[in-house]
Order: structure tokens, then sequence, then C-alpha cells
């Protein structure tokens, strides 16, 4: 199967931010993608006062949307991820929608784990301030294989990963808004040491530049294979790559490098 990966500079416009997301869409069906994934907070990015505004349910205004492209199109979209409201107070959750050809919500997931983080000098963000935490592990079988789901920050910890593989994922998500200094950092050095350890394809669609009030996120949107080889990688620039998934390939080199029948998780704990 064909995948394209979607890579944004969103800003604090999400009327804008949802036209250029389903343009990049209609590019990437037109030239064949039956898979198509979005980055995190692709609807909005900016001050977390003005993100919350937008907070929605999963029938709300952006995943309407999304449906409508994924039914035209007859394609999956992996729908970055929005802010989905909360019954536990203001707080957001930080979800992610994966979206089959017929416009059927076929999974969705709540980050787990949050970014709150203080590099001095570097960064300093708490997502906890503003969002609640998810607690369930996601995976959907789909006629394109077992996908796996998971949120930027999550790539640092790579027991939600195996769990994953574990569950049957081939494919795993990683929508993203990398920080500057963090992606330089450890992007791609994370994202091959998950596909290497589960044998999986990482796709990681990623936002890239500056957006209000002054961040940059990394960019750097990447398709991983399950050699840990980069078969796709965005240049610096709002862009849709492209890589061919191949689960006869995944399959192969879970055979020759049989690491899932050499586990002793009985030693583990």
């Amino acid at each position: 199967m064909k995948t394209a990966v979607i890579q944004m500079t969103s800003l604090d416009n999400w009327d804008e931010n949802m036209e250029k997301a389903e343009a990049m869409i209609d590019q990437a069906a037109n030239k064949g993608a039956d898979l198509v994934a979005l980055p995190e907070y692709f609807p909005i990015q900016g001050r977390w006062n003005d993100r919350l505004k937008h907070a929605e349910n999963l029938h709300g205004d952006t995943v309407t949307r999304l449906i409508e492209k994924a039914k035209t199109h007859g394609v999956h979209i992996l729908g970055g991820t929005i802010l989905e409201k909360s019954s536990q107070g203001e707080k957001a959750y930080n979800t992610s929608v994966l979206i089959s050809p017929k416009g059927e919500i076929l999974a969705s997931y709540r980050k787990i784990h949050l970014f709150d983080v203080d590099i001095p000098g570097k960064e300093s963000i708490r997502e906890s301030n503003y969002l609640n935490p998810g607690k369930e592990i996601v995976t959907a079988d789909t006629s394109l294989g077992t996908m796996g789901l998971s949120i930027c920050y999550d790539l640092r910890f790579p027991e939600l990963y195996r769990a994953l593989a574990l569950a049957g994922a081939e494919i795993i998500f990683v929508p993203s808004a990398f920080t500057l200094y963090t992606g330089l950092q450890h992007w791609e050095a994370l994202l091959r040491a998950r596909a290497i350890e589960n044998q999986c394809y990482m796709i990681a669609p990623a936002q890239y530049g500056t957006y209000p009030p002054g961040k940059m996120n990394f960019g750097n949107s990447m398709i991983v294979d399950p050699w840990g080889t980069v078969v796709a990688r965005a240049p610096e620039e709002e862009t849709v790559i492209y890589a061919e998934i191949d689960l006869k390939r995944l399959k192969k080199v879970r055979q020759n490098m049989p690491c899932f029948d050499h586990r002793r998780p009985e030693l583990y704990q």
C-alpha cells in the first residue's frame, strides 16, 4: 500500500488549518495513497487558551470533515490529533482518530504520556496544565494491517510500543509536534529504535516551523521500515511524503530475526 505523511505548519486559525489539511489530503489521494496521516495538533496550534476553545467531541466539525474526505477518496485517514472535550473540568484530551475509507471511526487514542518538561534555557512545557492523560493502549485491525496508535512524547516510552507490537501492531503511528531542541537530539534515533525493537513500520507525521507565540517544531516527518531504515523523510517545508508499506517485508524481517520468539517475559519482572 502507498502511504502519505503530511507535514504542516499549523497556526492559530482553525479554518485555515483545516482548509490546508484537506487540500493536502486531496493531493495525497490523487497521487494514489491508500493511507494518509496528519500531524499532532493539525487543526490548531498556538496559545493554549486559544487551542482549548476549539476542543470538541469525536463527532465534532474536525472529525466530520475528515470522515467526508475518507469517504470521498476511499482512503484510510489518521487524523493526527484533535483536542477532545472532557467531562473532567476544563482540560481536554489529546486524541488521535483513525478513520476507514467508509467513514467509520476505527479507533481513537488519548495520549497517555503528557509532556511536562523543563530543560533550562531550552524548553519549558507542562501539558498536564491543559490536558488529561489517556488510560488505554489502542490497536485497530484494518484491511491494510493491524495498526497501533501513539502520539509524540509517547515515543520515549518503549513499554508502550512493545505492548502495541505484542497486541499485533504492524504499523504504528506517531503524529507529533516535537520541539526543535529535542527533535534535533532524539527524533530520528527514537523512531528508528522503536521500529527496530518492534520490527514494525513507524509512520511519523510532524509539525514543522514556527507557531504562536514564537515556538518552533522540528519537522522531519518520517516513515521508517521494520529494519530501521528511513524510507521517506520530509524536507524543511510543508509537504507530503510517500512510501510503500510492504507487510511481506515486515514478515520476512520477523522471520529472519525472530526476537519475539526469544523473549523471556518471565524474567523481566
